[in-house]
C-alpha cells in the first residue's frame, strides 16, 4: 500500500479537522493533521508539500505513522524534541524565588524575574505555567477570633449533613452594590456561522442588592433583587 493511500473514518475526519482549526494545540500537530486530510482527498505528494510547507520525505513519514498508529501516530512521543538549554540551577532559582517576593514589591512579575535570572520573560512564563505557579493571583481568607468558632463550625456542617426531619435548611447570602446595567441596543442571537452579539455601550440604572438562598435539601436557589440594602429587605426576603 502506498504511503499516501489513506482512508479515514468519520470520527478520524472530524478529529483531524478539529486539530487543523484548533488554536490550543501545538501548530505542528495541526499541520500534520492537514497532511493526512490532503492525502485522504487524493492530493499528490508534491501538492501536499506545496500546501503545507513540509518536504516530501516528511510527508511520507507522517502518512506512514498514521497508517501504523492512526491518530496517535501524529503526536510526538514523550521525551522527543529539543531538550531544554536552561541550566538546572537557573530553573531551580526561578521556581524558588517566585515564592519569596523582593522587599518593597508585592510579587514577582515575568519581566522582573527575567531580569533577575538573566533569561527571557517568555521562558519565565513557560516555567511558571509548567509548574502551576500563578504569582499574579491571590485568594482571600478570614480568621475568626471567636473561641467557640470550631464548635459553631461543626454545628453548621452537621446541620447540612444530617438535617432534622421536615427541616428547611437554607444557606443565605447577600451581594450589595451590584451595578444594574442595560445595553443600549438589542444584540443578535447565536446562530450558525456567527456568535451572539451585544452593543459596547450600556446605560447605568444605579446599584441593587442581590439576596440569595440555597435550599440545601432540594438543591433549589431562591433569589430576590432589591433597590435598598437594609435589615428590612433582608428580613422580608
Amino acid at each position: 500500500m502506498s504511503a499516501l493511500d489513506i482512508t479515514l473514518s468519520l470520527e478520524e475526519t472530524i478529529e483531524l479537522k478539529r486539530r487543523v482549526r484548533s488554536a490550543t494545540i501545538p501548530q505542528r500537530e495541526g499541520r500534520r493533521a492537514r497532511i493526512i486530510l490532503l492525502a485522504a482527498e487524493g492530493e499528490t505528494r508534491d501538492n501536499i508539500a506545496r500546501l503545507t510547507g513540509f518536504s516530501c520525505p516528511t510527508i511520507t513519514l507522517w502518512c506512514q505513522r498514521f497508517q501504523a498508529r492512526r491518530l496517535d501516530g501524529l503526536v510526538d512521543e514523550p521525551g522527543r524534541g529539543r531538550k531544554s538549554s536552561l541550566p538546572a540551577e537557573t530553573v531551580r532559582r526561578v521556581l524558588e524565588q517566585v515564592t519569596r517576593p523582593r522587599i518593597g514589591e508585592p510579587r514577582w512579575s515575568c519581566r522582573s524575574m527575567a531580569k533577575a535570572a538573566g533569561i527571557s520573560s517568555t521562558t519565565v512564563h513557560k516555567l511558571w505555567a509548567a509548574n502551576d505557579l500563578k504569582p499574579h493571583l491571590t485568594r482571600t481568607f478570614k480568621l475568626s477570633n471567636d473561641p467557640q468558632f470550631e464548635e459553631k463550625f461543626w454545628d453548621v456542617i452537621g446541620l447540612y449533613l444530617a438535617p432534622p426531619d421536615k427541616a428547611l435548611v437554607l444557606c443565605c447570602d447577600e451581594k450589595s452594590q451590584v451595578q444594574a446595567l442595560e445595553r443600549t441596543q438589542p444584540g443578535l442571537p447565536l446562530g450558525i456561522g456567527h456568535i451572539q452579539t451585544k452593543s459596547h455601550d450600556y446605560t447605568r440604572h444605579g446599584t441593587v442588592t442581590l439576596f440569595a438562598a440555597l435550599d440545601y435539601l432540594q438543591g433549589k436557589l431562591i433569589s430576590s433583587i432589591e433597590r435598598q440594602h437594609r435589615h428590612q429587605e433582608w428580613l422580608a426576603f
